[in-house]
């Protein structure tokens, strides 16, 4: 059992940090990332938001698509729709080409909505996926909350 871990107790700004997390991420019984090395966004109030290398991306599932957000603390983000057997799941993945500096070891990672997919763990366990539209979050069973994105959360 994991110990378990409150947004609450989270840093804003958000710490990016290194993980052993076996994470996998299936969708129509395609393995699109599967890593033991993705690293970890955390914030007051989100779930984590896990980062997967570049390596351990099946990348050819992934096509970059115009357009972009930009967080104050990571910087610009690029997207990417995810393909997979012809089944397209629109800007599910996103990752930063030139984050900020507290964020440079970003690069090269990419992050995706776990909800788009039809599986995504995280050590074996199916995560749920954070509420909203706009957010990313990890959510298992170790992770406690409230979580922002829900209907009226967006101002927390």
């Amino acid at each position: 059992m994991r110990t378990p871990e409150s947004v609450w107790d989270y840093p804003r700004p958000p710490r990016l940090e290194r993980s052993s997390d076996h994470i996998v991420v299936v969708h129509r019984g395609i393995v699109i990332a599967d890593t033991t090395a993705p690293l970890r966004v955390l914030e007051t109030s989100h779930p984590p938001t896990y980062y997967m290398p570049f390596a351990d991306v099946d990348m050819t599932l992934i096509e970059p698509v115009e357009g972009s957000t930009f967080c104050e603390w990571k910087g610009l983000a690029s997207y990417g729709d995810i393909v997979v057997g012809g089944e397209r799941l629109e800007r599910a993945a996103w990752w930063y080409p030139e984050p900020t500096p507290g964020f440079a070891n970003i690069v090269n990672y990419l992050a995706l909505y776990p909800g788009q997919v039809d599986s995504a763990t995280v050590e074996g366990e199916v995560v749920d996926a954070q509420e909203g539209d706009f957010y990313g979050g990890w959510i298992t069973s170790w992770i406690t909350g409230p979580f922002k994105g829900a209907p009226g959360t967006r101002g927390w």
